[in-house]
């Protein structure tokens, strides 16, 4: 997949220039982003896609010295299950944030 990175935007698109994978993480706070929202292409999905996705979404906060937190439901659960990526996880902020939504 060739990713096209923004400060707050992950996303890929297709030989048509639509966008067919997707995820925006705009801050919540100073130095804090919240991962709002994952898209992926229903003739993509079921292929791990989403997953690898997060994997990028992990390594550009990384990068930038973000610190995240997660409203969107796709995003929750891979936290969850992925503890090992929570190291960038604000636990004070997410704590904040509705039940639904605890890592």
């Amino acid at each position: 997949m060739n990713y096209i990175y923004e400060d707050h935007k992950i996303y890929v698109k297709n030989e048509l220039g639509t966008v067919i994978v997707n995820a925006t993480f705009p801050f919540i706070e100073e130095g804090v982003v919240v991962v709002d929202h994952t898209f992926v292409d229903p003739t993509l999905r079921g292929q791990g896609i989403a997953s690898l996705l997060m994997h990028e979404v992990y390594k550009h906060a990384k990068a930038k010295g973000y610190k995240v937190v997660a409203t969107c439901p796709y995003a929750v659960v891979w936290f969850k299950k992925h503890k090992e990526f929570n190291d960038i996880i604000d636990e004070a902020v997410q704590a904040r944030l509705a039940p639904e939504c605890q890592i």
